[in-house]
């Protein structure tokens, strides 16, 4: 009886480890196939045109590879398409890691409370956006989310607020025990609660576009850490986002940069939606 490890070694047999920021060259009639994450993506290199195609998989918690080929021809199965004019004469393809364009509510699958006087460092791993740049000048053809992003509404009401992207969480307190996988980076929240009473921490207002991507030798991707002061209250706080990543991260490079700058002034801001 065939079991399940058998059955993906077979299906995995000749595909190899992705990578971000890697420039990948195709000859025209190849097609780049990728799984990571939810999600299958085929980018092909035509004469005149790049083609881009993909489709989410089921999810398994199980997966902690990104597995990508090259190969002749078009998918064979009935893919919707996105069509692009080439750019130039460029044969390259890089896949860049991009933090989302909203923030992202992290919801911790069980509450935390945090005493009086007293502050945590909670571990988030966030889903990542992969950019797919072609040719000799990198163009930019799309971004897309390595799993189905779900939305919510962040503010005092229907009127004051914002759009916001939404993930659950297991709020980790040791980095050890975090899972390391290429789509996902990893972000350090320290929660300080100045308050004169007990913090429930049931979601939390990561600001992602002000959040750097930086990767190690072992190719983990880190987001600088972020810092939220809270003495007034819970719809009240001030935010710091650090200026590199945490020592434990190790030797970091620079692999994308913010989408935002945080506002002059300095990096802490009043930040009114930090907890919803």
């Amino acid at each position: 009886m065939i079991t399940k490890a058998q059955m993906q070694q077979t299906i995995t047999q000749g595909m190899e480890d992705g990578e971000w920021a890697r420039p990948y060259r195709l000859s025209p009639g190849d097609t780049h196939y990728h799984e990571l994450s939810h999600t299958q993506v085929w980018v092909t290199l035509l004469e005149r045109e790049w083609q881009v195609r993909y489709r989410r998989m089921a999810e398994d918690d199980d997966q902690d590879r990104w597995l990508q080929s090259v190969g002749q021809g078009f998918p064979g199965e009935n893919l919707s398409e996105q069509r692009f004019v080439r750019p130039d004469s460029g044969n390259q393809v890089t896949y860049q890691p991009v933090m989302s364009k909203l923030a992202m509510v992290i919801r911790p699958y069980q509450p935390l409370t945090i005493p009086a006087d007293s502050e945590c460092t909670i571990y988030v791993g966030t889903l990542l956006w992969m950019r797919i740049q072609v040719g000799d000048k990198s163009t930019r053809l799309l971004e897309l989310p390595l799993a189905d992003p779900m939305m919510t509404w962040v503010g005092r009401n229907t009127m004051e607020g914002e759009l916001c992207y939404s993930a659950a969480t297991f709020a980790r307190l040791v980095l050890e025990s975090v899972p390391k996988r290429p789509w996902r980076a990893i972000t350090p929240v320290r929660i300080v609660n100045d308050q004169d009473e007990p913090l429930l921490l049931e979601r939390f207002n990561l600001p992602t576009p002000l959040l750097s991507l930086h990767r190690n030798a072992q190719g983990q991707l880190w987001t600088p850490g972020v810092t939220v002061y809270c003495e007034s209250g819970m719809n009240s706080a001030r935010l710091r986002v650090d200026s590199g990543v945490m020592a434990a991260a190790g030797d970091c490079s620079l692999v994308t940069a913010a989408r935002e700058q945080p506002s002059r002034g300095g990096l802490i801001r009043a930040y009114d939606r930090m907890f919803g």
